[in-house]
């Protein structure tokens, strides 16, 4: 099941007629229940490892010990939707206590439990905060139980969404299961600029999409020779100055400073002929 900012669990459903992909049901949760979109059903023999996990016979995945408690009627989900619009006061009251509490932390996203015995309040922090006065007041303010979750600004923007410097809907929030780790390391091997402004995200970390290519330059790398080294050509020492893995084209510098743009094979030929005249004197 799907609910709220991509939030997702697994329940059990016993009824006769199989549920349908993105029908809203009403599902069991924390003391009480919870309204969610089916993202994928399946029989549960189908989710069986085939040899088992460790290679030792059939093992079937146990069920969610959580159950679906039927489908969602009309008003259950307008119901919903009135929540929905409710949070956006709640984020402003939140936000409101902080300032009054003084506290170093950005309430980004709120979110009802459909019974609302629930509120789940999410914020970022740089460092720990103590909220233990503030969820009291907002107790007394939403008579509701409160859970204050701290996430780190990637899963904030994965919640709230956004789109990129493509122009295209942030990949954390369309399509990636699970974010990797991004390093300035990925940046330096794609030759790519190191100013922070041209490769962080809308989450001021860097983008996701460094990893993409990746691999295809790191391979490149085992094919063309470092930047930086001198070499023997035709023309005699040149330092390669730079290489283009799609045009595969490597850029050299001779000792007079000229600089010539030529084809990998060909500076594989030439390396090869150097070597062969080198071995005939």
């Amino acid at each position: 099941m799907q609910f709220k900012g991509l939030r997702s669990d697994f329940f059990s459903f016993t009824g006769v007629r199989p549920l349908a992909e993105r029908e809203y049901v009403v599902v069991e949760a924390d003391r009480g229940q919870d309204i969610g979109r089916v993202k994928r059903a399946a029989a549960s023999e189908d989710l069986a490892c085939e040899g088992g996990c460790d290679h030792v016979g059939v093992r079937h995945v146990p069920p969610p010990s959580r159950q679906v408690v039927r489908r969602a009627a009309p008003a259950d989900v307008l119901r919903l939707l009135q929540l929905r619009d409710q949070e956006l006061e709640v984020r402003r009251r939140t936000r409101e206590l902080v300032v009054k509490h003084r506290l170093r932390m950005k309430v980004s996203e709120a979110e009802w439990q459909w019974d609302r015995n629930k509120l789940t309040v999410y914020f970022t922090a740089e460092k720990r905060v103590d909220f233990r006065a503030l969820v009291r007041d907002m107790a007394r303010s939403f008579r509701t139980r409160i859970e204050l979750r701290q996430i780190g600004v990637r899963d904030e923007a994965r919640r709230l969404g956004g789109l990129g410097r493509c122009r295209r809907e942030l990949c954390c929030r369309s399509w990636l299961t699970s974010i990797e780790p991004v390093t300035l390391q990925l940046a330096k091997d794609q030759g790519l600029s190191l100013n922070p402004s041209q490769i962080s995200g809308a989450c001021g970390r860097l983008m996701n999409c460094l990893r993409y290519e990746h691999a295809v330059y790191a391979q490149a790398k085992k094919r063309f020779p470092p930047v930086g080294r001198t070499i023997r050509t035709a023309k005699g020492r040149e330092s390669v100055k730079s290489w283009d893995i799609f045009r595969e084209t490597i850029s050299l510098q001779g000792g007079d400073g000229e600089v010539r743009t030529i084809p990998l094979d060909q500076l594989r030929k030439e390396r090869r002929a150097t070597r062969r005249a080198e071995l005939d004197r």
